[in-house]
């Protein structure tokens, strides 16, 4: 009997967030697109939304109520300014919270930009089921993320753990 485990290819989302990028522009929503097919998963849907709290929070709502969406990752919104809202619309509606998410990608981002990570309010949480990943707008903050982090957690052969095998217990009361 092989012990081997196999790749399980997931149902991922992927929400940009700018008031200025369009298709034709969007090079990290693309980026995203990208890793994950290359990684062997399957692109649900994708979505451009301005940073508005509420259009952000009807896109991510309406994905975590879908029993097909295994993951969504956004990008966009993480900052400090005025506008960027992207953790005070996804927050709410988080069961849970992967803090160290959000540390271990500033940690990463440190080696490349040093102290401007402390302007990064990227987060990671689960709700319904489904896991969320709130990354910066910039590809190179895309490609951090999906290649230090996500990737490897959204890989069901990654040991010793990661995230797909936890899937069928994400629900439990």
């Amino acid at each position: 009997m092989s012990t081997e485990k196999h790749f399980i290819p997931l149902s991922i989302a992927v929400l940009v967030i700018s008031d200025t990028r369009t298709e034709a522009d969007d090079v990290s929503g693309k980026t995203l697109v990208e890793s994950l097919a290359t990684a062997g998963h399957r692109l649900f849907e994708k979505v451009i939304v301005p940073d508005n709290i509420y259009q952000i929070r009807a896109v991510v709502s309406n994905w975590i109520a879908s029993e097909t969406v295994d993951a969504i990752i956004t990008t966009g919104g993480t900052g400090v300014t005025g506008r960027d809202g992207t953790p005070e619309a996804v927050l709410p509606l988080l069961d849970k919270v992967l803090d160290g998410f959000g540390e271990t990608f500033r940690m990463l981002s440190y080696q490349d930009i040093k102290t401007s990570t402390i302007q990064s309010r990227a987060i990671a949480g689960v709700a319904n089921g489904t896991y969320i990943f709130c990354l910066p707008g910039s590809s190179g903050a895309c490609r951090t993320a999906w290649d230090s982090l996500i990737k490897e957690q959204l890989d069901f052969r990654t040991r010793p753990c990661n995230l797909v095998q936890l899937m069928p217990r994400l629900k439990e009361k």
